[in-house]
């Protein structure tokens, strides 16, 4: 293996090394180099003999992945190849077969940019608070040479064993037939989708299916608005009784019912959380504490135990583990299943909702209603250049109200008795993130006008 230590030295680590991956601009932050220097400082820092290695449809993946394999190799450690993947589906692979993986994706960034996302054996997270900045440290310091024999390479399609493992998760084969329409954003949900829906009784309208890093048609990011708007008119266009859309690399699901209306991630959380507990009774729940109130209401209503915790898939795995958790459910369309190592799947989200809409007569909205309780202003930005001082001073403003609850879980959460709010800083950007809810829009609107008027004077 050649020596790194000095070139990498040259490389801006802190602006790529994020909480959760590695990600940057391809090739300005992220190059072949800093590619090399990752893989050969991710198998010094698992000591595995085996990792296994996927990547998404970005033109700049292939070069990417082989040079991070080629740093694997040079300390030693075997790689497995399973080619273009979602990020589920490396996580399966790291799963099933029990050894650390990298998947090379930038999820939901634009063109230009491309990351790696990282997990130990059995999938198990790896970020700010498990092994990230160790890693990054390596990376900047230069691996120690290896003396030993260089590892293999090898190449394995996991897609029908990852397609076979989901749909014994969740029944599908004697629900009634229904018209699906998958907008997979021009992202890997364009590979995966037919494998995972062979054989069901579907009628699939797909849209987007063509893999391309370029993006031609809208970004991959289901949680603007603006980019479900295709798919909300071809759902209403085609009659369709659900419509599913994913993101770049099929982590994240986001679904329309039948009238091309929008369902908040939250309700799709209640709605599979209360599947978990019909087969496992008694059971943990997770929701971050930005998920809709309507969650541990509905949990405790169906016998469950809500357990709430902060953002992030690294607490929610954590917090998986530490409880026993069935499920765990976020507002930016994650869902973590306990019986996929805990890793966060869209496809198996995705499967849950076509089942529990399949295995009943009523349409969507209908179904879907009974978990629909709240009216949320979704996540707001504003531009704050004194994090720290603008969350003191919206909590001066409410900290003495009567009724109202405070606390610091993650950034800033007040709750009033008809309405709450988070104010959260970025971590890599001068921004605030607010999301409010109620129990009536007039409430939520004023909350959300006072809280981002505070913010942004």
């Amino acid at each position: 293996m050649r020596d790194l230590s000095a070139i990498v030295k040259a490389y801006d680590m802190s602006a790529i090394v994020k909480a959760y991956d590695i990600r940057g601009i391809v090739p300005d932050q992220l190059d072949d180099t800093v590619a090399e220097a990752a893989g050969a400082a991710f198998a010094r820092f698992t000591a595995a003999e085996q990792i296994v290695v996927g990547r998404d449809m970005r033109p700049s993946g292939p070069a990417l992945a082989a040079a991070f394999t080629t740093g694997a190799t040079g300390q030693g450690a075997d790689v497995v190849l399973a080619g273009l993947a979602s990020t589920d589906l490396l996580y399966f692979a790291s799963g099933r077969l029990d050894i650390p993986g990298a998947m090379f994706t930038a999820s939901h960034n634009p063109a230009r940019y491309n990351g790696i996302k990282l997990c130990l054996a059995g999938a198990a997270p790896v970020g700010r608070d498990s092994g990230l900045p160790e890693i990054r440290r390596l990376m900047e310091q230069g691996v120690p040479p290896y003396d030993g024999k260089p590892g293999t390479v090898t190449e394995r399609d996991l897609l029908a064993d990852y397609a076979a493992y989901l749909r014994t998760l969740v029944g599908l084969s004697s629900i009634r037939r229904l018209t699906v329409v998958v907008d997979a954003g021009n992202g890997m949900a364009g590979h995966t989708v037919p494998s995972v829906f062979a054989g069901l009784p579907i009628d699939l309208v797909p849209m987007y299916f063509e893999l391309d890093g370029s993006f031609p048609n809208h970004e991959a990011n289901p949680i603007e608005p603006a980019n479900m708007a295709d798919l909300q008119d071809k759902v209403r266009a085609t009659g369709a009784d659900i419509g599913l859309a994913f993101d770049g690399d099929a982590d994240r699901c986001f679904i329309v019912d039948e009238r091309g209306e929008l369902v908040p991630p939250s309700v799709l959380t209640a709605l599979i959380a209360t599947r978990e507990l019909a087969r496992d009774p008694g059971a943990t729940i997770i929701h971050n504490l930005i998920t809709s109130r309507a969650v541990p209401e509905i949990v405790r209503e169906h016998g469950g135990t809500p357990v709430r915790t902060r953002v992030g898939h690294s607490f929610i795995k954590a917090k998986m583990a530490e409880t026993g958790a069935v499920f765990g459910g976020e507002h930016s369309g994650h869902f973590y299943f306990r019986d996929f190592w805990r890793a966060d799947s869209g496809m198996l989200a995705a499967l849950h909702a076509l089942a529990a809409l399949g295995e009943q007569p009523k349409p969507l909205s209908e179904l879907l209603a009974a978990y629909s309780r709240y009216v949320a202003s979704g996540e707001i930005n504003s531009t704050v250049s004194d994090q720290a001082s603008a969350a003191q001073q919206v909590q001066a403003r409410y900290a003495d109200m009567a009724g109202v609850v405070v606390d610091h879980l993650d950034g800033l959460t007040v709750a009033g008795p008809h309405w709450w709010f988070n104010v959260r800083p970025s971590n890599t950007e001068p921004l605030m993130r607010v999301n409010v809810e109620a129990a009536d829009e007039a409430t939520m609107t004023r909350v959300r006008d006072d809280v981002l008027a505070l913010l942004r004077s």
